[in-house]
């Protein structure tokens, strides 16, 4: 009999491989205007900067640390074998991002649908995003708080899983005797990359590269006295 650990962590993720693929290529090619994040800050910019700001200040570096604990894991292991105060310091500021990006979250939340000029602009898929980020971060925050010490855990269980997966030769144990949240955290990780192709999640991967060639423009106010 499959485990669930072996369906949700060996197989599920190379399932969402292949619909980020497939997905992402369809779009591009059915409808590659809609590579946007749709703003919505002409309908209302007050409360947009305390949401917007937050959020992707605290979600890009949480980001960036994930990213260079996977390919640097070494590097990392040997910064916080130095002192405990190392390890302390990383934790604390990790958890501070958290705590940032879910503040900015639930502003741009609250914004969403309490506006109901923006409220009327969001789509099902805006909704299933903000909820897939709100367990995202929520979970990643209780890990943090009453699992201690996730970065260490992250560098001797999660790096290997996810070297493993790209190795063809997914090594589930790694993952499978972790707490249900953090492996709930990891999961959702994946849900959020499936969801990709078919979301405003997009505008991460639109560069307007475009831009560093392209003749100047000049743009004249013609307004009425």
């Amino acid at each position: 009999m499959v485990s669930m650990d072996l369906l949700a962590f060996g197989v599920f993720p190379y399932v969402i491989f292949a619909i980020v693929v497939i997905g992402s290529a369809y779009r591009y090619l059915t409808d590659r205007f809609s590579y946007s994040s749709l703003s919505s800050q002409f309908l209302e910019n007050g409360r947009l900067f305390w949401g917007s700001v937050p959020w992707h200040y605290g979600i890009l570096l949480l980001l960036v640390g994930h990213l260079l604990g996977f390919l640097f894991p070494e590097v990392v292991e040997d910064i916080l074998g130095g002192t405990p105060t190392r390890l302390y310091t990383m934790e604390s500021i990790a958890l501070a991002l958290g705590f940032l990006a879910l503040f900015g979250l639930v502003a741009l939340t609250w914004r969403r649908f309490t506006d109901p000029r923006i409220k009327a602009v969001t789509s099902p898929a805006d909704v299933l995003l903000i909820l897939l980020l709100l367990l995202q971060v929520i979970t990643g925050i209780y890990t943090a708080l009453f699992y201690r010490w996730g970065i260490p855990w992250y560098v001797h269980t999660a790096v290997p899983y996810l070297w493993s997966l790209l190795a063809l030769d997914p090594q589930v144990q790694y993952v499978a005797s972790l707490p249900t949240v953090t492996k709930l955290h990891i999961f959702n990780a994946f849900a959020l990359v499936g969801v990709f192709p078919f979301t405003r999640l997009v505008h991460l991967v639109t560069f307007p590269l475009t831009y560093l060639w392209r003749p100047y423009q000049v743009v004249v106010w013609n307004r009425r006295k």
